[in-house]
């Protein structure tokens, strides 16, 4: 069994894809040199523009870290059959400067919905009812842009496709994840399992059942935590999705209610060989991302014996 390759995504300095809530601006070559400074080799390529878009300038940056290009992440308003024209656009525009870049493993596209610009589901964001779900007609609309997504992507890159199941869009729940599943090409989309999404979104802490569900299907996996006491206050508050994000709904790794033991041993047990991609969404003065990052590699370190 391979070692656990640990990488760690922009988001973790405050480069966050909502325009509704505002991050800090920690330059990429900054952010990179103290992301392999804390320990990690590989990480996603943050909104587009933030890292620079010529591959060979890319490339440079990545090799003289000697770090792994391991994703992108492409958010299209996936309900609106309109819209799936100019994002497979942006999903290919990504996705060739990632091949561009690739080396082992191949990265991925990381297809998301539009999260966070529907009201309803951004104001019951970690505690959604079945009646603010997709119509029938929606969720095929939906599983239909993002297979146009993938194929598209795969033609003319080569590169693989997940999906990112998000609180304040329209795959949250583990029933909506199914049913997305189920509507969606196996061969062409799989899913990447955010473990803090999915403890917030689900409503209970049994990741380990989430990853079992959905087995072949994930792909890929990002290690993200929830602060129980936060998404509870959340919960009874009725906050919205970005005010959990402020008071921290997704806290530092071994510090909320995800089992990343247990996790680790799935797995293990899946002869699991990819990357796992640390994530914690930071704002301004919730803390010093680099020392953050340290502490979440850390735990990592502490635990990896149950992936060995």
């Amino acid at each position: 069994m391979s070692a656990l390759r640990v990488g760690n995504a922009p988001c973790s300095w405050g480069s966050l894809e909502f325009d509704g809530v505002p991050g800090e601006t920690v330059p990429f070559d900054r952010m990179l040199d103290e992301l392999a400074a804390t320990g990690y080799t590989g990480t996603e390529l943050g909104d587009w523009g933030y890292m620079p878009t010529d591959p060979a300038a890319l490339g440079a940056e990545l090799s003289r870290r000697s770090l792994a290009m391991l994703g992108a992440f492409v958010p299209v308003a996936l309900r609106d059959h309109s819209a799936h024209a100019a994002g497979c656009a942006a999903a290919v525009r990504a996705a060739r400067l990632l091949a561009a870049v690739a080396t082992s493993p191949a990265p991925f596209l990381v297809l998301a919905d539009e999260n966070g610009t529907v009201a309803e589901r951004t104001r019951h964001a970690g505690r959604i009812a079945a009646s603010m779900g997709l119509s029938a007609g929606e969720r095929r609309i939906f599983a239909a842009g993002a297979n146009q997504v993938a194929k598209a992507v795969a033609d003319e890159t080569g590169l693989r496709t997940v999906f990112h199941h998000h609180c304040a869009g329209y795959v949250e729940t583990p029933d909506e994840i199914a049913r997305f599943l189920e509507l969606t090409d196996p061969l062409h989309v799989g899913l990447v399992f955010d473990t803090g999404h999915f403890v917030y979104g689900a409503g209970h802490t049994d990741v380990v059942a989430g990853l079992k569900r959905f087995g072949d299907r994930v792909w890929y996996v990002h290690f993200k935590d929830c602060a129980p006491e936060v998404a509870g206050r959340a919960r009874a508050g009725g906050w919205d999705y970005f005010t959990a994000l402020r008071h921290g709904v997704f806290c530092e790794l071994g510090r909320g209610s995800v089992d990343f033991p247990a996790v680790l041993g799935w797995l293990k047990s899946r002869r699991y060989s990819g990357y796992v991609l640390v994530e914690q969404d930071i704002l301004p003065g919730m803390g010093t991302p680099r020392e953050s990052a340290l502490r979440n590699r850390q735990y990592l370190r502490s635990i990896e014996h149950y992936f060995a």
